[in-house]
């Protein structure tokens, strides 16, 4: 785990909890387990628990997928909204991104940087799971720069 600031003081960065809702469990399962390699953990005919880069996340079958997908115009993109993902190391965001390319992922947002040379400078990606839930993975050459201005 790492270190984080929260309200002027350092903490121990802990593992976040979400649960999304998916539209067909088995889809869902295949997407997060085999093209984003999540290791699975607890699971029952209606939800499966996933290791997501340390994080726990559960998928939650609804058989509805996502109804409609708000955008908001970032950098000259749509960025779908709501998003969620994990903020990666360098090189294992540029893993994830170059497999997600090589399984055929469509990326609603293709892998890019974004403030190069500047502070924040981040590497991001935008892409939805089989349910249409969006999902941003991006990383920082610098984590102390994750929330500069």
């Amino acid at each position: 785990m790492g270190i984080s600031l929260y309200n002027n003081k350092l903490m121990t960065l802990t593992p976040f909890h979400l649960a999304v809702p998916v539209h067909d469990l088995q889809t869902a399962r295949e997407f997060y387990r085999d093209i984003l390699r999540c290791e699975e953990g607890r699971s029952s005919d209606k939800w499966v628990d996933f290791n997501l880069f340390g994080h726990q996340f559960v998928i939650h079958e609804t058989g509805e997928k996502v109804r409609e997908v708000q955008h908001n115009a970032v950098d000259g993109h749509a960025v779908p909204v709501p998003h969620f993902g994990v903020v990666l190391e360098w090189d294992t965001f540029q893993e994830l991104s170059a497999r997600l390319k090589a399984e055929g992922i469509t990326f609603a947002i293709e892998p890019y940087i974004r403030f190069e040379g500047e502070p924040g400078e981040q590497a991001t990606m935008f892409f939805y799971d089989p349910s249409g839930n969006a999902l941003e993975f991006k990383s920082f050459k610098d984590f102390g720069q994750i929330f500069a201005s």
